[in-house]
């Protein structure tokens, strides 16, 4: 089970880190990416993490704005959200394709994950 935590209502400009923890299985496995979706939108892949960490990839429109990372030990995946623009605000979401040590060919393609955690809704006002 994936829990998302660490939305909330923010400035822009601001900062907040998300937090996505693992439960009854182990985390140190899996990639995780986080997805959002805005109202009226489709869903999109913003950052993924491969299982140990050694690669991470990021949506254009997050890029040097954003960094994800992750402690296996603590079992849990953090994605920090810097320089926060409206735009940004959506339900943020965790999810890991379920297989070992796999990223899809395009980690954005959110058909390949079969694990997802509720959604922690980020707000960010102009």
């Amino acid at each position: 089970q994936l829990q998302a935590s660490g939305g909330g209502l923010v400035q822009a400009g601001g900062s907040l880190r998300l937090s996505c923890a693992a439960s009854g299985f182990s985390m140190g496995y899996y990639a995780i990416t986080w997805f959002r979706q805005a109202p009226g939108k489709e869903r999109e892949g913003v950052s993924c993490i491969s299982s140990r960490g050694s690669s991470t990839y990021y949506t254009d429109s997050v890029k040097g704005r954003f960094t994800i990372s992750r402690d296996n030990a603590k079992k849990v995946v953090f994605l920090q959200m810097d320089s926060l623009k409206p735009e940004d605000t959506a339900v943020y979401y965790c999810a890991t394709p379920g297989e070992r040590h796999w990223i899809p060919s395009v980690w954005a393609d959110d058909g390949e994950y079969h694990y997802w955690g509720q959604g922690t809704q980020v707000t960010v006002s102009s």
